[in-house]
């Protein structure tokens, strides 16, 4: 048994997510969490809403609440919906939590002590019209290296070149749109990244398993123009974590709270202990996880994330854990994604363009969406929802194959021989070439799981649900009862035998079907196929089971024309 910490990119609190966004972090880290827990090893998952900044600010204040109040009720509103899609979290904690106002300010303490935190007056925009400074990301103009015209005061999206909103061209405010807007001096605390180049380059270079699309986004950060840039990890806001050096306060820095992108990450820590204290556990119970002097240097630590959040986590986080001179556990690999579009465009959260983890919840249940998600997953590049193709997927994959193969098998066996499995007859050739074929495709499917490839994970799958469905239609059961029962009888057995297999290998992708097949087949034991011929004989002759209500029903084209319109325009 091996030990493997799991995070998934943290979400913003201000609003419901996209499938979008789920897939490109949540739900895949959740399929591998999942995945390994079941082939036996021990995993923590972590995830958390990410609390601070701005946005929260303005979503609080759209929505007429005080902000910490906002922040709490879309916590639940968030957990609910990663409950509702079967995300498996052993802690979905807080970034505005106790746990992580004390790491953030002690992480600040050490870098300081490191000298890799400097004091910087600066001069940044204020917003007259909004009366406050606005955050670089709140700061919206024409990107200089590129032309795009919706370019952030510190990153353009289209072209990813780091900016400073001085930069651009035309600036205004993003909140009101104001061109009203001056550069004043003020005092702010940067991390020296500048100073860790070498090393985070190093480290980087070690990890030659790393996708590369990972590895490509964190180089050109590290090495385009002048390289590493040192990045502001304080802002001029209410809601945050109070800037303090540890415990101490931080002379000049009253009334100020740390950069959202410097506690966020921190989080991944905290969480690890707002779950242990949950528990009543002591710290080593979520140090062994955190420290490698506490126990956590045989730990794999594997981070999700979208291509957006990539520089954070191979460069800034990193600078802070290495910068603090502590024995922290640094992330072991990274999997990152690219972006999924939407029926022709993009996903958009501020114009509701697509569908929202509630609005589908709302129509079909979790599993549909999960298949479909993963077996799409954006690893190789962008990918895109189309209302047509998730038809075809749903209706294909899960009704016609999986569920076809389960109808037929539990509704012949009860109209043939009732609801016991049947003794009698011997396997053949036809049995013999399908434990060899299953077993070529489930370790085909454990070898895509290990190495995280999720697509060809799903692919694999579902061959194995269509190698059932061949070996169903081949031996024809139906057609064999009448001549020869006793064979008949074997090729039952053996199939039912097989959906218990398959409820097993398909519930890290669609875990509410698998428990709908065990419990019809009156089974707990969920042990993983490691040799097949053995996993076809668990279940014996004179087993009672169920014939299981519909495992997925089809999407129709009138269903699917409608949802194409309702998601179409603005979300209410």
């Amino acid at each position: 048994m091996s030990r493997y910490l799991i995070t998934s990119a943290i979400p913003y609190i201000n609003g419901i997510k996209h499938l979008g966004n789920l897939v490109g972090s949540q739900l895949p880290a959740d399929l591998y969490a999942r995945y390994l827990r079941q082939r036996g090893h021990e995993v923590m998952f972590l995830c958390a809403t990410d609390e601070h900044g701005t946005p929260a600010e303005l979503a609080a204040a759209k929505a007429q609440q005080p902000v910490a109040e906002y922040c709490a009720e879309m916590h639940k509103v968030q957990k609910g919906l990663s409950d509702g899609f079967r995300l498996s979290f052993d802690k979905f904690g807080r970034s505005s939590s106790p746990q992580n106002r004390e790491l953030t300010q002690h992480f600040a303490g050490r870098l300081y002590d490191a000298g890799l935190i400097e004091e910087v007056t600066e001069r940044q925009v204020y917003s007259q019209a909004d009366g406050r400074f606005l955050p670089d990301r709140y700061i919206e103009g024409t990107c200089p290296n590129c032309g795009y015209d919706k370019a952030r005061g510190d990153q353009c999206e289209n072209c990813t070149k780091q900016l400073d909103p001085t930069d651009l061209i035309d600036p205004k405010s993003a909140i009101s749109g104001s061109t009203e807007l001056e550069v004043r001096e003020t005092k702010h605390l940067y991390l020296r990244q500048s100073a860790m180049r070498d090393e985070l380059n190093a480290w980087i270079d070690e990890k030659a398993d790393w996708p590369v699309l990972t590895t490509s986004i964190a180089k050109k950060w590290l090495n385009d123009g002048d390289g590493l840039r040192d990045r502001g990890i304080t802002r001029d806001l209410d809601w945050g974590v109070p800037v303090k050096r540890g415990d101490a306060p931080w002379p000049g820095m009253e009334g100020k709270v740390f950069y959202v992108w410097f506690d966020a990450p921190i989080e991944y820590i905290a969480s690890a202990r707002e779950w242990a204290e949950e528990k009543g556990l002591d710290d080593a119970a979520w140090q062994r996880w955190w420290r490698t002097d506490k126990g956590a240097e045989d730990v794999r630590y594997v981070q999700f994330m979208g291509k957006d959040n990539v520089p954070f986590h191979t460069l800034s986080f990193p600078a802070t854990i290495m910068g603090s001179g502590e024995p922290w556990k640094l992330v072991d690999y990274i999997k990152s994604f690219n972006y999924l579009n939407y029926d022709g465009g993009q996903f958009s959260t501020s114009q509701g363009r697509g569908v929202f983890m509630d609005q589908a919840l709302s129509i079909l249940p979790a599993d549909y969406w999960r298949w479909w998600l993963l077996s799409h997953a954006p690893e190789s590049g962008d990918a895109e929802f189309t209302w047509e193709n998730f038809q075809q997927s749903v209706n294909k994959d899960l009704a016609d194959v999986l569920g076809n193969f389960v109808s037929r098998v539990t509704k012949f066996c009860r109209s043939k021989f009732g609801t016991e499995i049947p003794s009698g007859g011997s396997y053949g050739q036809a049995e013999t070439e399908l434990i060899e074929e299953l077993t070529r495709r489930v370790r085909a499917y454990e070898t895509h799981m290990d190495n995280i490839d999720i697509r060809k994970a799903a692919m694999e799958l579902r061959a194995t649900w269509v190698a059932g469905n061949e070996y169903l239609q081949s031996t024809a059961p139906w057609a064999a009862y009448k001549e020869d029962p006793d064979r008949a009888a074997a090729i039952v057995r053996l199939s039912l035998n097989l959906i218990r297999v398959y409820a097993v290998l398909s519930r890290p992708f669609i875990p509410d079907a698998a428990d709908q097949m065990l419990a019809a087949m009156h089974c707990a034991d969920d042990s993983w196929p490691d040799d097949i011929a053995a996993a076809l004989d668990v279940l014996p002759a004179g087993h009672a089971f169920d014939v299981p209500d519909v495992l997925f029903r089809k999407i129709t084209d009138d269903e699917r024309d409608d949802w194409q319109a309702r998601f179409s325009g603005v979300r209410d």
